[in-house]
């Protein structure tokens, strides 16, 4: 067995980038920026109020002082003449801020007759204009690579930029394997159970970015296998869920074998998830994950997020890990590392009772992994671990 470490850093060998695309700005959140965005324009492009009020000469802005209003400027259409001494131009939050005033005084420290204005005793200080290149110029960037939120396209947006160069959608086959296995909404057999895991998977992958394929279960023959492998032959990644541990029906590692795979490694000294399988078939990466749901659920954390962060042209980089304080003794830990199901709260972390790899329903109430390292000694409550966000 290979550390989770060694066996993370064997996968990152496997994998690289699978090239971009250019998509219109609208369906870009959450996509990786594969090509840094350069402004076309400064923002704002003028000098404009930042409140309600009347732009003026600021060196005239005398307490109790009167101007003449000589026209009006909003957003979007500005005044087109130029301000004198002893005028003023009634203006609002947006609008360009016209030739020869510096300085807007809110309406509040306006009194208004007719046409004329007459500030207050008492005035807010501050010119209350943004200047032109204030949020940004032509040439500032939007760096790559990263993952564009709301907040980013919404700079972009505003750079005049209507279309960005992004990561191309890692194509990832997923396939379950087991006689034991159907779909849900079938009708199982006897001794048959749902098959969870691809859907879990699926789910968690496509949340970080890749295109996900369920592929038909490949039953416990040869045959069947070697068919729905053939389906996944133009994927980046191939994951497939079961059969990869030694028995007598475990086939995964033997049909790929026959069908070209390189093995990379086998065995991770791990729980849960020992069982697990890397290499390349053809020019896909391929993982063979265990087919117990959890032990499937937490590799698809550890190994297969990491990996798919790479195909989308991000740094090779774990699975960042938190610290937390124990809320609960912990017991010492054996010799693989454990990733323990807990529940994460104000007050701190503490690992649930029931760690059985086939528990689901255990799975779906914790929020965070514990991560205990090989031989991890006791922890007491009150110590600080680390683990992995869910």
């Amino acid at each position: 067995m290979i550390s989770v470490e060694e066996a993370l850093g064997r996968i990152f060998d496997l994998v690289g980038p699978v090239g971009t695309e250019t998509v219109p700005l609208a369906e870009a959140a959450g996509r990786i920026l594969a090509k840094t965005v350069t402004a076309t324009r400064d923002q704002p492009p003028f000098p404009a109020s930042a409140m309600d009020g009347y732009a003026l000469r600021g060196v005239e802005a005398d307490p109790e002082a009167q101007f003449k209003v000589i026209g009006e400027a909003k957003a979007g259409e500005r005044f087109t003449g130029k301000v004198g001494a002893g005028q003023a131009v009634r203006i609002f939050t947006g609008a360009p801020v016209p030739e020869g005033a510096d300085r807007v005084i809110i309406q509040e420290d306006v009194d208004l007759r007719g046409s004329l204005i007459t500030l207050h005793r008492d005035l807010s200080p501050g010119a209350n204009i943004r200047p032109a290149g204030n949020d940004f110029r032509v040439g500032d960037t939007v760096t790559a690579p990263r993952r564009l939120s709301p907040r980013d396209v919404a700079l972009i947006a505003s750079m005049n930029v209507p279309q960005v160069t992004v990561a191309r959608k890692p194509d990832i086959a997923l396939i379950a394997t087991g006689d034991e296995l159907v779909m849900p909404g079938e009708e199982p057999g006897p001794d048959q159970i749902i098959a969870s895991n691809s859907f879990g998977l699926k789910a968690m992958l496509e949340a970080e970015g890749a295109t996900v394929r369920l592929l038909p279960i490949a039953r416990d023959n040869a045959e069947s296998l070697r068919f729905v492998l053939g389906l996944a032959a133009s994927a980046d990644l191939v994951v497939t869920i079961g059969g990869a541990s030694v028995g007598d029906h475990d086939l995964v590692g033997p049909v790929a074998a026959e069908l070209g795979m390189e093995q990379a490694f086998y065995k991770v000294a791990m729980r849960p998830g020992k069982p697990l399988m890397a290499g390349k078939l053809g020019d896909a990466a391929m993982i063979g994950l265990p087919g117990n749901p959890v032990s499937a659920m937490v590799c698809g954390t550890v190994f297969i997020l990491p990996a798919l962060r790479v195909m989308l042209g991000l740094p090779a980089a774990p699975v960042t890990p938190h610290t937390a304080t124990l809320t609960a003794d912990l017991a010492a830990n054996g010799p693989r590392q454990h990733y323990m199901r807990a529940v994460l709260d104000e007050a701190g972390i503490a690992a649930m009772d029931r760690q059985d790899s086939a528990l689901l329903s255990v799975l779906a109430t914790a929020n965070a992994l514990i991560v205990r390292p090989p031989n991890d000694p006791e922890r007491g409550k009150g110590e600080i671990v680390e683990y992995l966000p869910l």
